[in-house]
């Protein structure tokens, strides 16, 4: 990732933490391109970015575009909601939507509108509305969202 920061230097080391440890685990793991439920090509831990369906990818380089690509989402996350920064748990969920729903998306959530205006409960209880893909509730979505919102909502 050149010319851009870490993920741990925009969102703080706790926080990075959290995301590399837990978006995998929702995301899983193809070294193959495909199409997502939605449609989406997509590879490694689910990253959307310059994808060939059909195409395989080595572990070392799923695991530097999960990290440039969480970095990515990150950047736009702070700065369409600058006042999650130095809120680990609350950044760390937040980034995990917009990981999967794309920055845009996420930007024009709910979720945002709510911690933009300080309030980070409400916000968090947001985070349960998004579990539709390709017009259809997914119940991997549903456990996602849960567990976002539980991050989420932890040390509030």
């Amino acid at each position: 990732m050149q010319n851009r920061k870490t993920l741990s230097a925009l969102i703080g080391a706790g926080a990075a933490t959290l995301l590399l440890a837990t978006v995998p685990l929702h995301e899983g793991k193809s070294l193959v391109g495909y199409r997502d439920p939605a449609g989406i090509p997509t590879k490694c831990f689910g990253d959307t970015h310059d994808v060939a369906v059909g195409k395989r990818y080595g572990e070392a380089e799923c695991l530097v575009s999960l990290r440039d690509q969480l970095a990515a989402h990150a950047d736009g996350v702070l700065r369409c909601t600058p006042g999650l920064k130095g809120h680990d748990n609350q950044t760390a969920a937040a980034v995990s939507l917009a990981y999967n729903v794309g920055v845009g998306a996420y930007c024009r959530s709910s979720v945002a509108r709510r911690f933009n205006a300080g309030d980070f409960k409400s916000g968090c209880a947001e985070m349960s509305k998004y579990v539709y893909a390709g017009g259809k509730v997914l119940p991997g979505l549903i456990k996602r969202r849960a567990a976002e919102r539980a991050l989420c909502e932890k040390g509030l």
